[in-house]
């Protein structure tokens, strides 16, 4: 399914499409798929009756809500009524969900229409997206085995293969805007607290944030406003004339392969061609972070491994040994450290409130690399540590620093692997990002051939 919401919509509303037709397509097409290891479980009944009471809503011609009778895929890390919460592992037992989680409750209000889970990461704990348990999606774009991104694995590829428009998941590290960068497609992390995360099963509570997965930043910005309850969105595309744009000289560019750097490159002329004001210099903050986890460990580590310490105790045989390698280390983090560790999270994201309070987006590569092979990552620990962090280091700033990102294709490297530019501003700033980002998108992304 590959057109965006509005016009899905549209052709709703004058009955060129129905949400049955559409949902009953979306789902032969998840079952007909190359790729089985994208989807965990579908819904067909909940979609069904999810659809029809959208085609209802549409023949009385009222009440239409912001997504009525777009399908719609989810991470399995939300609840959905009468499904099981796997969170890509075999160890939580097969005890169905009382209740949707809250997102999944306030988009199916706006009028989504559920089609089943996706597969991630065993307990979203990587931004590569491999699964020894239920499979790895493979990246749609190369025909070598690549990793496909992650956590949120099944969203990226899902909505890159043209299986849903709409893929909900997680971002702690990068979950959302690596797969999104590795896919082609766009994806945006709110700030904390924007979107619900009850019914959500988490990773880390400091740094969880829900977001999605899709073809455009209209979509996303429509996703978001129902997200957060509200009949309509209220953004408005902005304008690129004048918006202070931050390239950091620093931190993140080291280790940048030549495509994603020129392709970056080549969008922030064009940028500036438009009337944005590019600037390029130092942020020491950014250096202070790598510095704090280089010296410390991460947030992230520490509360998964409390999360999940009897589990390492008692299931070690039966969790992925690299989620299972990562995560033992969170027992090294004493109280010291951590105390030291969240100190320097408020200072640290004082010190841009200056920056952002005055608008200023930073831009740079949402990952420093393309997808890279997936075979290697499979047997060898090493090179599997050393790349998620390679791939997690851009993205991970914005989440200890809390901001609103946004991940947009930037065209593709010599193999057509594709590349990614990112949008930042600071915490709760997600209005003037997404409405500036509308603005840039089409100035950032060229067309990709698939």
């Amino acid at each position: 399914m590959e057109v965006d919401i509005a016009r899905q919509i549209a052709r709703f509303t004058a009955g060129s499409d129905d949400p049955r037709d559409i949902a009953g397509r979306v789902l032969e097409g998840i079952a007909s798929a190359p790729d089985e290891a994208i989807f965990v479980l579908t819904t067909a009944r909940r979609a069904a009756d999810e659809a029809a009471a959208s085609a209802t809503r549409y023949q009385d011609g009222h009440d239409i809500g912001l997504l009525d009778g777009v399908p719609i895929a989810w991470k399995d890390l939300f609840d959905l009524k009468g499904e099981v919460t796997r969170a890509g592992s075999h160890t939580l037992g097969n005890t169905p969900s009382e209740e949707d989680a809250l997102l999944v409750h306030r988009l199916a209000q706006a009028g989504a229409v559920t089609v089943g889970k996706l597969n991630l990461t065993e307990f979203a704990f990587s931004v590569l997206g491999l699964n020894p348990h239920f499979g790895t999606p493979r990246n749609p774009w190369s025909d070598e085995p690549r990793v496909p991104g992650g956590s949120s694995s099944g969203c990226g590829t899902a909505v890159a293969r043209g299986l849903v428009p709409i893929a909900v998941g997680t971002d702690t590290s990068g979950s959302i805007r690596v797969p999104a960068a590795f896919n082609g497609v766009v994806g945006f992390k709110p700030s904390s607290q924007r979107w619900p995360l009850d019914g959500c099963f988490p990773l880390s509570e400091t740094l969880d944030t829900a977001g999605v997965i899709c073809g455009t930043l209209s979509d996303a910005i429509v996703v978001d406003a129902a997200a957060r309850g509200i009949r309509a969105p209220e953004l408005r595309r902005g304008t690129i004339q004048g918006v202070h744009i931050v390239v950091p000289s620093n931190a993140v560019w080291d280790g940048t392969e030549t495509a994603v750097r020129m392709n970056a490159e080549a969008a922030l002329v064009r940028l500036a061609d438009a009337g944005a004001k590019v600037e390029h210099r130092a942020i020491p903050t950014l250096d202070a972070v790598l510095a704090l986890n280089e010296r410390y460990g991460t947030l992230v580590t520490l509360e998964a491994y409390r999360l999940h310490a009897h589990r390492l105790a008692t299931d070690a045989a039966c969790i992925d040994r690299q989620v299972f390698a990562r995560m033992i280390r969170g027992a090294d983090i004493d109280a010291e450290a951590e105390a030291a560790i969240r100190a320097a999270r408020l200072c640290l994201t004082a010190e841009l409130e200056a920056l952002f309070d005055g608008g200023t987006l930073l831009a740079f590569p949402t990952v420093p690399h393309v997808a890279p092979l997936l075979v290697p990552l499979e047997t060898d620990d090493a090179l599997f540590a050393a790349t998620n962090m390679r791939t997690m280091r851009n993205t991970a700033l914005g989440n200890f620093l809390d901001w609103c990102s946004v991940s947009i294709p930037s065209g593709s490297d010599q193999r057509g692997l594709p590349t990614a530019l990112m949008l930042s501003s600071g915490p709760g700033r997600d209005n003037h990002l997404l409405a500036a980002a509308l603005a840039a998108e089409p100035l950032i992304r060229p067309a990709l051939n698939h």
